[in-house]
């Protein structure tokens, strides 16, 4: 899927509330599937996952901002040690960190993204995902 389709998809997917019953969407990342919540709104993008105990291996939170632009993450009320994707408005990972449970040191974009995927610490390297790597969408319902 051309990478320009995948943001208009995913930006249709977000508008249209598209997902599974439990709100979960399943993303294709460097070929690998993940089931993710969508994190759209300010509120629920400043949520995160704060206070979450627990995250399958293969899950995660797409976080979706309105335009492409560098973004900072921090970890303050959050356990769960995990990797972030940042991706550009392509779909495009540009670039991918760890983050430590509970730190508040920012943790920025390198470049400017319209998306970024929290999951468990390494499970993007465990399946070998890395910057250049297309996320793709489910065809939309």
């Amino acid at each position: 899927m051309p990478a320009i389709l995948v943001a208009a998809g995913l930006l249709a997917l977000t508008a249209a509330g598209c997902g599974s019953d439990d709100g979960r969407v399943r993303l294709t990342v460097g070929g690998e599937q993940f089931d993710v919540e969508l994190a759209v709104t300010p509120e629920q993008r400043r949520q995160g996952l704060m206070f979450r105990e627990r995250l399958g291996e293969r899950e995660g939170m797409l976080f979706v901002f309105d335009d492409e632009e560098t973004v900072s993450f921090w970890m303050r009320d959050t356990p769960l040690p995990l990797s972030i994707a940042f991706i550009d408005a392509r779909g495009v990972i540009v670039h991918v960190a760890d983050m430590e449970p509970y730190s508040e040191a920012p943790v920025p974009s390198r470049y400017p993204v319209r998306y970024a995927l929290e999951v468990n610490k390494g499970a993007l390297e465990r399946a070998g995902i890395e910057v250049g790597d297309l996320v793709e969408l489910p065809p939309l319902r």
